[in-house]
């Protein structure tokens, strides 16, 4: 907006102004609103590799008692097969 406008026609000047603020304030929303619509896919994709983990660390969590289930049961096996066999060569 040129000076020389402000002077000779104040109301050019002030609705002129408005027109730009009015730019502004959609720019800014069109902004936002592409920063949210970013930010809810970045939340989408984090959520989904969340989800992914946590489905593998109960996966992981599964096969760790599986694991130690069996290690127990076969450390018991080897003490009673340990303790059969040290019985046997005392008698």
């Amino acid at each position: 907006i040129s000076p020389s406008l402000g002077k000779i026609h104040p109301e050019k000047r002030k609705t002129a102004s408005s027109q730009q603020l009015k730019f502004t304030t959609s720019d800014s929303c069109d902004r936002i609103k592409d920063e949210f619509q970013f930010l809810q896919a970045q939340y989408h994709s984090l959520k989904l590799e969340c989800d992914k983990l946590a489905s593998e660390k109960s996966e992981m969590q599964r096969h760790y008692i599986m694991y130690y289930e069996m290690s127990y049961g076969l450390n018991i096996e080897m003490h009673k097969q340990f303790t059969n066999g040290e019985l046997i060569k005392r008698n």
